[in-house]
């Protein structure tokens, strides 16, 4: 299955941890629930039995537990048990001060479904078990001890560590369960920094070559990519601005056309000035004298 990058370009990263603490506790259950949000949770000491959508999960000291929204599940703690865990959510949402981590008993939703976060699972369209297996347990097991460490302090920084951890925690479980392939596809295709390319080398002679050489894929994939986000081709993309910058310069500066042609990327004044008429009807100089016609009358 493909990755969705409008599903991406509509789902920000933005963790959000609601809830978050070390549970120590004599055998105990908490009944039936959905969730909200996203659970994690880390058995430090004893075991638990957790039950999520009808399956049954044994965990051990050292195992985690990753729930995803619109789980249903019973937690059980068959012995004396140490849990640190977190209510989270990994999507931003402008509703997430209002969530709330699920009750025992709570299975019907239907009021709350707008403040139902996304899952992974069906985001990216990849599989991530409920007793996840990592590359670095060891750096994920402390590196989540401090999420739930620093979330204790009220200060904004302390808030702010937590957050940031969590951030990372995040990019460990993604990292360890989407395909090497499915990575490499989806990095590149999100060419967010190809506007800020263009701005900071638009005096420069760009070609397609080297865009995809940055983004990592052949020239053909990345005219595909491309044309897939911006709607146009690399070439028409750059030209536009280009164009748009010498109307700005002509409109806003002194600069000769000379000048503007050779700050916007053009080989010389014939290329711009053949560029510009075919781009907008008109030569730099009808363009500027128009500009200058317009303003008088204002």
């Amino acid at each position: 299955m493909k990755f969705s990058m409008d599903s991406m370009m509509n789902h920000r990263i933005v963790p959000y941890i609601r809830e978050c603490d070390f549970a120590l506790r004599k055998p105990w259950v908490m009944q039936e629930r959905r969730l909200l949000d996203y659970l994690l949770i880390y058995v430090q000491e004893g075991e638990c039995l957790f039950t999520v959508d009808g399956v049954a999960y044994p965990f051990e000291k050292g195992e985690f537990c990753f729930i995803q929204p619109n789980s249903v599940n019973r937690l059980e703690g068959v012995t004396n048990t140490v849990t640190p865990f977190a209510h989270f959510d990994i999507f931003y949402s402008s509703s997430s001060d209002q969530s709330f981590p699920t009750r025992a008993g709570q299975l019907d939703l239907t009021p709350y479904q707008h403040l139902m976060q996304p899952r992974l699972d069906e985001l990216f369209q990849i599989h991530i078990p409920v007793k996840i297996k990592l590359s670095h347990p060891s750096k994920f097991r402390d590196m989540f001890l401090q999420v739930v460490e620093f979330w204790q302090y009220k200060d904004p920084i302390m808030q702010l560590k937590a957050q940031t951890r969590m951030m990372e925690l995040i990019t460990f479980i993604l990292e360890d369960y989407m395909p090497a392939n499915h990575v490499k596809q989806m990095s590149p295709q999100a060419l967010n920094w190809i506007t800020s390319y263009f701005s900071f080398n638009l005096s420069e002679p760009l070609s397609v070559v080297d865009m995809a050489r940055r983004a990592n894929l052949s020239t053909s994939r990345f005219n595909d990519v491309f044309k897939m986000q911006y709607g146009v081709t690399p070439h028409q993309y750059l030209l536009k601005t280009r164009i748009n910058h010498a109307c700005e310069l002509l409109l806003t500066s002194k600069l000769t056309q000379e000048q503007i042609a050779s700050y916007c990327g053009f080989s010389d004044i014939h290329h711009f000035s053949k560029a510009f008429k075919k781009k907008l009807g008109m030569s730099p100089g009808e363009y500027s004298r128009l500009y200058n016609v317009n303003g008088n009358r204002s």
